[in-house]
């Protein structure tokens, strides 16, 4: 029976990335020959076919795919492994990944990103908004060392920690009928075009904590990426969004936009900072929780 290496790894992963032999061999600078004879040997070994050919490209097969599944999940670990020593052997403090899943934040992330490189200038930080699992995932898979996020998954492992409250409310444009409402209802939403971002609808507050109890779809639903251009479009008379109270009433007055409320009670939600419980006792880690508990009140504004 063979014994799996690392490399026999990274070739699963690097081929499929690029799809043929002869790209991988490229990005892992060895030559085709040599890689094709590593793949060749290893199926020998293994008795088992690792891809199937369909014309130049290749595709796994279903040990292919299992393999590649495990190549995916142990990697990153294996690299933050490698890093995380390599920081010790030089004495640095570590390096900290920040994973997002709040679109709206990263104004907020900013102002605490900056003087925390200024008290901590032995740890490099990263900002990751596209994760190869989804935010639990990269935490689990160590893609990323922090996950900032507004919905926590509470899992076995991961410890989340929330660092600021916030409404969650409807934003209308200028000529708007809801403008001057107090609240508004679900029913007044049927008939809208509802402007989000591009997240899944069983992870947006509007759809889960007021639309959907209430058994109401809007008429049409707009995904954007692009905060401004979502603003854009509202103050146009597009559509109406759902954002951030704080955000609309920093940057509303520039697009002529006004916040109403979810709901007679509003819609309440915080922001959390997730990490895994194995990192609790990293200080640089600690230091940026307590950082940014401390800008608790610190408006973010749109990315």
């Amino acid at each position: 029976m063979a014994t799996l290496e690392r490399i026999h790894l990274t070739i699963i992963q690097e081929v499929d990335r690029h799809g043929s032999l002869t790209a991988a061999a490229k990005r892992l600078n060895l030559t085709q020959s040599a890689l094709s004879h590593t793949v060749r040997k290893l199926e020998d070994q293994l008795g088992v076919a690792i891809w199937r050919r369909e014309g130049r490209n290749l595709h796994p097969t279903q040990a292919g795919e299992w393999l590649l599944a495990v190549a995916n999940r142990l990697l990153p670990q294996l690299d933050h492994a490698e890093e995380r020593l390599r920081q010790f052997a030089q004495g640095e403090r570590g390096k900290l990944r920040i994973g997002m899943e709040c679109h709206p934040c990263y104004q907020w992330l900013m102002k605490i990103v900056a003087p925390y490189l200024d008290s901590w200038p032995k740890v490099e930080v990263d900002v990751r908004q596209k994760f190869q699992f989804g935010g639990l995932g990269a935490l689990f898979g160590y893609e990323i060392d922090m996950l900032v996020t507004p919905d926590p998954l509470y899992r076995n492992g991961l410890c989340f920690e929330p660092v600021f409250d916030y409404e969650q409310v409807l934003v209308v444009g200028p000529g708007h009928r809801l403008r001057d409402a107090e609240f508004v209802e679900p029913e007044q939403i049927a008939e809208e075009t509802l402007i989000t971002y591009p997240v899944e609808i069983d992870r947006l507050d509007i759809y889960t904590q007021f639309l959907m109890p209430a058994g109401i779809h809007p008429k049409n639903h707009k995904p954007i990426e692009t905060t401004d251009i979502m603003l854009l479009m509202v103050a146009h008379g597009r559509g109406v969004a759902a954002l951030p109270r704080w955000m609309v009433e920093e940057y509303g007055p520039k697009f002529g936009l006004s916040p109403v409320r979810l709901g007679r009670h509003g819609v309440a939600k915080q922001i959390f900072l997730g990490f895994r419980n194995a990192d609790t006792d990293l200080d640089y880690l600690r230091a940026f929780i307590d950082l940014a508990r401390a800008h608790r009140d610190t408006r973010p504004g749109p990315a």
